[in-house]
């Protein structure tokens, strides 16, 4: 008597095999039962009701509510210019030390503005309060003559 050529390995790996084929087509055959192919055109229509929300049945939208045209804003509005003697308020926000610049927080456009070392008056810190005048400088806006609050 002879042994036999199928090991065990061979016999899962043919079991793993014909499990796979199985569940591929279990699959197949659940896409064919689940599939949206020969729906009409109705089905598959999408509306969108007054609130902007996606439905399946058409509604009809009521008129359209009336606009004041004063209300609309085109543009946006215009700064309110200071002197250019008046002082600006920030916080310090930046300061390298080593470096010597840093940048104030201007507390009412809220946009940062650089300073050198030389345009001190005391030892800066950061998170101090401070007063400054602003220039053009060669980069753009520079503060100038900063003092502690």
């Amino acid at each position: 008597m002879g042994r036999s050529n199928e090991t065990f390995n061979k016999k899962e790996k043919e079991k793993k095999r014909l499990k796979k084929q199985q569940d591929k087509k279990a699959k197949a055959e659940n896409r064919k039962a689940n599939s949206d192919k020969g729906k009409s055109l109705e089905d598959m229509m999408a509306y969108v009701d007054e609130n902007g929300n996606l439905t399946t049945t058409f509604t009809e939208f009521m008129a359209p509510k009336p606009v004041d045209l004063d209300d609309i804003a085109v543009a946006i509005p215009k700064q309110v210019q200071r002197p250019k003697d008046a002082p600006n308020t920030g916080v310090i926000n930046f300061y390298n030390t080593a470096k010597g610049f840093g940048f104030i927080r201007d507390s009412e456009t809220k946009e940062d503005v650089f300073f050198h070392v030389n345009s001190l008056t005391y030892e800066a810190k950061e998170n101090d309060k401070v007063t400054f005048t602003t220039e053009r400088g060669p980069r753009g806006l520079q503060a100038v003559g900063v003092a502690k609050l």
